[in-house]
């Protein structure tokens, strides 16, 4: 599955947003740049006055003036120049940083079943590669294309005010320059598209091989994994290198269009001048704005080729907003604790179902451990339990309301899942304990910490709570991550917990020591273990035991063992082991 993309009409409707949403700004900005623009103008034209007037004979007073004149001129565009680049920078802060802001408060609510199913490279990519890329576009791009045309309007404005004769020569270039513009853009858009795309498949392809790394030494994968990732690179080879191909058409045909009329200027105005229906001075004029003039169309060029690698990466960021919700709360509220599972069917993809019409019934307080071998449907089914996923078939419902229709806030009031896969935010101990209960005092803090046998080492820490982790603090290790995502389970006081091996990265005394501190905390509460461990099974009021996406046993371990079912054995298995 892949993440959706933005289309042109979606595309310029969010840009024209934000365009709307700073106009104010931009506007100061456009004014900046056209003011100085404006005084860049009068160079050429007083060079002009300059030349006729010493023609035609002229003292040295006027021509002091003239020099005076020309001097203000390039102050003030300096000045201009300098305050107009200084808002654009700030402009394109604001701009990026809403940007951002928006994209982090998208991805983080999107459906963790879509982002399952379309894989962590492609989002990776759209967070990292696509906004670092539009960075430079969206600080810069925008004001300087509305500068660039502007600029552009302006100067040819005031080579046809001079002499509206000689300016026919600047527009020579104008065909060879739209027919190599139009047969680059309408290529470049898809095969910039194709390169974001590539490189996102890349990402995947190397997250994956490095996460999966001891997988892949065990089975013996490496061949077939440096073959995909060849594969990978050769794709994104190919993309990039069309695209160089375009641009290796289009600079050169840009260079004709821009010489030309330079060329064209020069000799119809030498032509006119000799016939006496123009002036040197005029036609210096004139062919100075046709060398002016290339420095906007050079950069409104450069820009749109810029802005199609940012419209291509744009869309990409966009679509991240279009993926559609898998559920849509109805407001109902829980009134019970209880926790029902009927007819229960989950399939990753459409007609293969992982989970096959299981019920279950989770009694309040109860232990409950699920067992069996890989790949069974366990943590599946925990992701069912916890309402992380609609379920395809069936339902799962706490006090008889389908997790599916309650708000995410009051899902996560009823139900927790924490799984083997832990995050260290940066920022301090504290910081990451209070994104389960922003409200929570320090005692508070401590507390959860003592409950899941942390607060001995986090209390040694130089600053304790305080201390800075994650990227450039302090580094946690696997099993220390991990009992800060339990402490965190701990504040947030749900009424049932899906522990997902949650504490497979401890050693075995450790985690045994781990869940002996933990039992009296979750005294009271519901708690769903998916353990690898069998002595988690061991310690539970009831075990489950899921074989090929259903509950084969259920029951007490006492009860299980005696019946010498694969419960039995897997138990003798563990013990030998």
């Amino acid at each position: 599955m892949k993440l959706p993309i933005a289309d042109g009409a979606v595309l310029r409707a969010r840009t024209a947003e934000l365009l709307v949403r700073h106009r104010g700004a931009l506007a100061g900005v456009v004014a900046l740049h056209t003011g100085a623009a404006v005084a860049g103008l009068a160079g050429p034209w007083l060079l002009g006055r300059i030349i006729d007037d010493v023609s035609r004979g002229t003292t040295a007073s006027a021509l002091n003036t003239l020099a005076a004149t020309l001097a203000v001129a390039v102050l003030l565009q300096t000045v201009l120049v300098r305050f107009a680049q200084r808002a654009s920078i700030v402009l394109g802060e604001q701009v990026f940083a809403e940007m951002r802001e928006e994209l982090v408060d998208t991805v983080t609510s999107l459906p963790l079943s879509t982002v399952e199913r379309a894989g962590t490279g492609d989002l990776v990519a759209r967070t990292t590669n696509d906004v670092d890329r539009i960075n430079f576009t969206v600080r810069f791009g925008v004001p300087r294309v509305l500068v660039s045309v502007a600029s552009i309007l302006l100067t040819v404005l005031a080579a046809v005010l001079t002499n509206g004769l000689v300016a026919l020569g600047m527009f020579v270039g104008v065909p060879l320059l739209l027919v190599v513009c139009r047969w680059y853009l309408e290529r470049a858009a898809p095969g910039y598209l194709r390169e974001s795309a590539a490189y996102a498949t890349i990402n995947g392809s190397l997250t994956e091989s490095v996460e999966g790394a001891r997988t892949v030494d065990a089975l013996g994968l490496g061949a077939r994994r440096r073959a995909r990732i060849d594969a990978d690179v050769r794709e994104a080879f190919e993309a990039e290198r069309y695209t160089l191909w375009l641009r290796s058409w289009l600079f050169p045909g840009l260079d004709g269009a821009f010489i030309l009329p330079i060329v064209a200027v020069l000799a119809w105005g030498a032509y006119l001048a000799g016939s006496g229906q123009a002036t040197v001075g005029a036609v210096t004029t004139v062919v100075l704005y046709a060398v002016q003039v290339i420095g906007p169309v050079d950069e409104l060029i450069f820009w749109l080729d810029e802005i199609q690698v940012g419209t291509a990466r744009l869309s990409r960021i966009f679509g991240v907003s279009l993926v559609a919700p898998d559920r849509e709360a109805t407001g109902a509220t829980a009134t019970a604790d209880d926790i029902h599972a009927r007819d229960l069917r989950y399939a990753y993809r459409e007609g293969h179902d992982v989970l096959h019409g299981i019920d279950l019934d989770l009694r309040p307080g109860e232990r409950l451990a699920i067992v069996g071998p890989s790949g069974a449907g366990k943590s599946t089914l925990g992701r069912m339990l916890a309402g992380i996923h609609p379920p395809t078939g069936g339902r799962v419902t706490v006090g008889d309301v389908p997790l599916v229709d309650l708000e995410l806030e009051e899902l996560r009031g009823q139900v927790a899942l924490v799984t083997q896969e832990h995050h260290v935010f940066v920022g301090t101990i504290a910081q990451n304990l209070r994104l389960a209960k922003s409200d929570a005092t320090d005692a508070e803090l401590a507390d959860a910490l003592r409950a899941v046998d942390a607060w001995g080492w986090v209390s040694a820490l130089e600053h304790g709570l305080a201390t800075e982790v994650g990227s450039g603090g302090v580094t946690l290790t696997p099993a220390q991550a991990q009992q800060v995502a339990l402490a965190r389970l701990v504040l947030l006081d749900p009424h049932t917990l899906v522990l997902d091996e949650a504490t497979s990265l401890l050693d075995p005394r450790a985690a045994r020591h781990l869940e002996r501190s933990l039992s009296a905390v979750l005294s009271g509460r519901t708690v769903v273990a998916i353990a690898h461990r069998l002595h988690t099974a061991h310690d539970a009021d009831r075990v489950a035991v899921v074989a090929d996406g259903r509950i084969s046993e259920i029951g007490p371990h006492d009860d299980l063992v005696a019946a010498e079912g694969s419960y039995a054995a897997l138990w003798h298995s563990w013990q030998q082991e």
